[in-house]
């Protein structure tokens, strides 16, 4: 885990170090992290940035809707198409009708901020790195007095950062325990009884709670800002799926069952073979590693510097690449950003360095047997792949904001 990293988890859960929340709270019971401390998460959005966003860039859903407890609204209602060639731009945001909904009590939510909002899309990987599980972010603006959603519960564990003003958290014990995701709580399961927390966060507070706790948000006299980090896991009945698939090239599980409805007592043996934790391991880790979306900032001045490079460029692993390293049949491989990337075996060393280097680093600084030149041309395609990146002047001492072990994790 690197110091990045470790910065990423720390900053939501402190004072409880990462381990001890991983160790005590993680889908087991919520957490309340009290420090009143404005502009702690200013950094990964601010009210001024909602505003930005909201009214002056022509923002389109989905990444923006409004939600208000007790009423439904249309989306046609508070977005417009705008006429263009080829094709108009649809669900285009009319801010004064946003603007009026939001005085009338809406909430305005921006929805995939990991995928669009550089600051949270780089927080959002430092976590995934840390967990080794996908993460999403949204954001809910919420008008004084109001409530956006009513009592509901999430099918993923929820890391809640209060950015601006404060909200009520009112929080009951779950219907359904560690529900999965088409597992949405309705209210035929159940009246969700008294609250077992009622709770107020301010700026700087963090409210933590595990898949399927029950749960409805209310502002107080201000209005409020906050950020919801949301943590998608790999289940148990994912490995086993995961287990099922790779059964498909054994030819006795693709035998028709039968009128009798039977199975050989030996499919069951041959389903556990491939349960072992290795395997589900190496399951788990190869989607979540293909899975990762590039975050490639600055990457069109990186290309325009390719012709420039040379051996004693300075250069550092992306901080956002979350890579495997695998070498055989004569060949060693990255893994990342969904996709696989071979060079031959007796490039193997100088592909591990770059993989696991902590800071930045010269292509003459690479071992192995390579020449100076193939350092440059395989230094080149690892910026061109956005996997490396030329770093600024005089900064080749600069420790990379992912160490080795994020490299691995």
């Amino acid at each position: 885990m690197s110091s990045k990293t470790r910065r990423a988890l720390a900053r939501a859960v402190a004072p409880l170090s990462a381990e001890q929340f991983l160790a005590e709270h993680w889908e087991r019971k919520p957490y309340v992290a009290t420090r009143r401390e404005p502009g702690r998460y200013d950094d990964l959005l601010s009210e001024e940035d909602v505003e930005r966003l909201v009214c002056s860039t022509g923002i389109r859903y989905p990444a923006f809707r409004l939600v208000k407890e007790g009423a439904k609204l249309d989306v046609a209602d508070y977005t417009e198409d705008v006429p263009w060639r080829p094709s108009p731009f649809t669900g285009t945001a009319n801010v004064e009708r946003v603007l009026a909904e939001f005085e009338a009590g809406a909430t305005i939510v921006l929805q995939g901020l990991h995928l669009h909002w550089p600051p949270l899309a780089a927080f959002c990987r430092d976590l995934e790195a840390e967990l080794g599980e996908p993460v999403q972010a949204n954001a809910y603006y919420t008008p004084r007095g109001s409530q956006g959603l009513p009592v509901h519960h999430d099918t993923h564990d929820v890391l809640s950062l209060q950015v601006a003003g404060e909200k009520r958290w009112l929080v009951y014990e779950p219907a359904v325990e560690l529900p999965l995701k088409d597992q949405r709580y309705r209210p035929e399961l159940g009246d969700p009884g008294e609250p077992v927390h009622d709770v107020t966060i301010g700026p700087g507070d963090t409210l933590y709670l595990p898949r399927g706790w029950l749960h409805e948000a209310r502002t107080s006299r201000t209005d409020s800002l906050h950020i919801t980090v949301g943590v998608n896991v790999y289940t148990r009945l994912d490995a086993f799926r995961a287990a099922i698939d790779d059964c498909a090239d054994d030819v006795e599980f693709r035998r028709a069952v039968g009128d009798e409805a039977l199975l050989e007592d030996d499919l069951l043996d041959r389903l556990r073979e491939r349960l072992s934790s290795e395997d589900i391991a190496r399951r788990r880790r190869a989607r979540f590693v293909k899975t990762r979306r590039a975050i490639l900032e600055g990457q069109l001045r990186q290309l325009r510097g390719l012709d420039a490079l040379t051996a004693e460029t300075s250069v550092e692993r992306r901080p956002t690449v979350i890579v495997d390293v695998s070498a055989g049949n004569g060949r060693v491989s990255l893994a990342f950003q969904g996709k696989e990337i071979a060079f031959p075996a007796h490039a193997r060393e100088e592909i591990e360095y770059a993989a696991s280097a902590t800071s930045a680093f010269r292509p003459r600084d690479l071992p192995g047997d390579l020449d100076d030149e193939s350092r440059v041309v395989l230094v080149r395609r690892l910026v061109l792949e956005g996997f490396l990146r030329v770093t600024e002047p005089g900064s080749r001492d600069r420790p990379s904001p992912r160490g080795g072990a994020a490299a691995e994790a």
